[in-house]
């Protein structure tokens, strides 16, 4: 497996270009989701940060890429033949890569970002996050991870955290890896002021 490694900053600032963005492929019933992926996408061209997401056009995916590309910003999408056959690609993005595998998607979207940010989203939002959770606390990458707090969505998320982390499942230092902001602006502070946790789990790696 490829290694994905950063070298350590007193500040993410200068090593952040592009944001990998996990969200729902649908809106969900609250209006400020999509509020919330509107706002994440205009920011991110506020700050000169590129987009790396799904490449979808539905859902809050589709919202932050609009939101992008009508500020004039960069974004880049990859997705499965199989999702793009579906008639669910985005065909107005920057770039839009196609592949054959969800593992290869998810390996290049891990690959092109130097951060992860994750919206509400359902089942393949959860699996995106965690596994990047995974990957830096099995020491496979340090890019930071952060979290839109929307309304509250990711709270159980947050307390089971927490409990793994009381009983015994995940080092303390580990269960700091989840930044979390109650809005767009607050998650995407906290994953720009991230310094990589170079610790790895298993005892003996350096």
């Amino acid at each position: 497996m490829r290694r994905f490694a950063l070298s350590l900053d007193t500040s993410m600032e200068s090593i952040i270009k592009r944001v990998a963005v996990y969200c729902g492929s649908s809106s969900g019933h609250d209006p400020r989701f999509t509020e919330d992926a509107v706002a994440l996408g205009s920011l991110l061209v506020e700050r000169g940060l590129e987009l790396i997401y799904g490449g979808g056009r539905v859902g809050l995916m589709g919202a932050v890429a609009d939101a992008v590309l009508a500020g004039g910003g960069q974004a880049h999408g990859v997705i499965t033949v199989d999702l793009l056959n579906a008639e669910v690609g985005h065909e107005g993005l920057t770039r839009l890569e196609v592949v054959d595998t969800m593992h290869t998607r998810k390996a290049r979207m891990g690959e092109l970002a130097d951060g992860f940010l994750a919206l509400p989203g359902g089942f393949g939002t959860w699996e995106e996050l965690t596994e990047m959770l995974t990957w830096t606390q099995l020491g496979l990458q340090r890019k930071p991870i952060a979290l839109c707090n929307t309304n509250g969505f990711w709270d159980p998320l947050i307390e089971q955290t927490r409990m793994a982390v009381s009983s015994g499942f995940v080092k303390a230092q580990h269960g700091e890896l989840l930044r979390v902001g109650a809005s767009p602006a607050a998650a995407l502070d906290a994953l720009m002021s991230a310094v990589p946790l170079p610790t790895p789990k298993w005892a003996g790696r350096s």
